[in-house]
């Protein structure tokens, strides 16, 4: 996982956050400085880290002002219901499933740790090397970047809704064209 700190940020508002997401912190987490943040905020967001059994495998240095700061990455902490229309400027990571009559959109990588069965748009603007990676691509329609995927007309994908698999799946452009396929680690 990747921690992005800022100049602005407070231990008092990243404790905040980080006691919502504890499980997250349970692996390697990388700290990304965008400016110069204080010794407290670093050794908080540690303690966190190591409280949550989890390691900071490395803090990188304040970016130089003419270096584009990374993607942002929003966390949606649970399955979105059919009517929820969201835009993410970065990446998104949805922890359960994107129901059908969901519309995400995001500029970047989408990540559902369930089903797809609503519709997704990863780089949308314009990322052709966005990917859409879940469990189950079920949706009659993704979208990457420009390029657009749709079930053939007449199709059933209720099937999927109950077909279990250990292979993730992972939708990408190549050639111009989206593929989705198992996902190989």
């Amino acid at each position: 996982m990747n921690l992005l700190l800022e100049p602005l940020d407070t231990p008092e508002s990243v404790a905040a956050l980080l006691e919502s997401r504890v499980a997250l912190l349970a692996d390697t987490v990388e700290l990304e400085l965008s400016g110069v943040v204080s010794g407290v905020l670093l050794e908080t967001v540690m303690q966190f880290v190591r409280d949550a059994g989890g390691t900071v495998s490395s803090v990188r240095p304040p970016r130089e002002a003419n270096t584009p700061a990374p993607q942002r990455t929003e966390v949606i902490g649970k399955t979105m219901r059919a009517g929820t229309r969201r835009e993410v400027p970065g990446n998104v990571i949805v922890l359960g499933d994107v129901n059908p009559g969901v519309e995400l959109i995001a500029g970047g990588d989408v990540i559902v740790s369930g089903t797809i069965r609503g519709l997704v748009h990863a780089g949308a603007s314009g990322r052709e090397d966005a990917f859409i990676w879940a469990q189950r691509i079920a949706a009659p329609q993704i979208r990457l970047a420009h390029a657009v995927a749709q079930a053939p007309q007449g199709s059933n994908l209720d099937h999927l809704k109950y077909l279990e698999t250990d292979v993730a799946e992972m939708a990408r452009l190549e050639g111009g064209q989206i593929v989705i396929e198992p996902y190989k680690a």
